[in-house]
């Protein structure tokens, strides 16, 4: 079963859970949960600065950070990074002990506090090695509207919605049961 990363290097997929034979998604609804949250993540991810150019640069240099190309860690604890800055997590992972915070809530705050302390591999550092094998011959992941337009497509009366940002999917009477006991046809004074 061949392995393949979509999108970003770092997270790997099973291509038979993925693509059709045909190379197509398969609907999100036949994809494995935890796979289904990674690629749903994915499409938020995508275009997101290189967290280490970002703690350089910070929000008022946003523009002078490089794009992610690479993910670590698990969703919603993931740590970005350009090509630039992938052996300086590496060295943390290795060497620094960064793997003791694997599947933890701190994973990536425990990078962040490393790298802010100017904390850096050294020259010369070995990365891994990433082979790209005709990526353009990977189908392009759908947008946002795409993924919920093909996630209702198959449901009658029940309407559902994908969190990009925490992978989670939930129903149109989840989202109304949120609202508990409010009382939406209350008056309220507008002084």
């Amino acid at each position: 079963m061949a392995k393949v990363s979509i999108g970003l290097r770092g997270w790997r997929f099973d291509e038979e859970e993925v693509f059709t034979e045909e190379g197509e998604f398969r609907p999100l609804d036949s994809v494995p949960d935890d796979t289904r949250k990674r690629l749903i993540r994915l499409t938020y991810l995508q275009e997101k600065p290189c967290d280490a150019c970002y703690l350089i640069h910070g929000e008022a240099e946003k523009r002078r950070c490089n794009q992610a190309e690479i993910v670590y860690g698990e969703p919603m604890e993931e740590v970005l990074l350009c090509s630039d800055h992938e052996a300086d997590f590496l060295y943390w992972f290795r060497e620094e002990d960064g793997k003791d915070a694997v599947g933890t809530e701190t994973f990536r705050d425990s990078f962040h506090e490393w790298f802010l302390a100017d904390n850096r591999a050294p020259d010369g550092y070995g990365g891994l090695e990433h082979v790209d094998t005709d990526p353009a011959t990977l189908p392009t992941p759908p947008d946002p509207a795409e993924l919920n337009r093909r996630l209702n497509e198959n449901y009658e009366g029940e309407r559902k919605r994908i969190n990009l940002k925490t992978g989670e999917i939930t129903t149109a009477d989840d989202e109304e049961s949120s609202l508990g006991d409010v009382d939406l046809g209350r008056e309220y004074p507008t002084k």
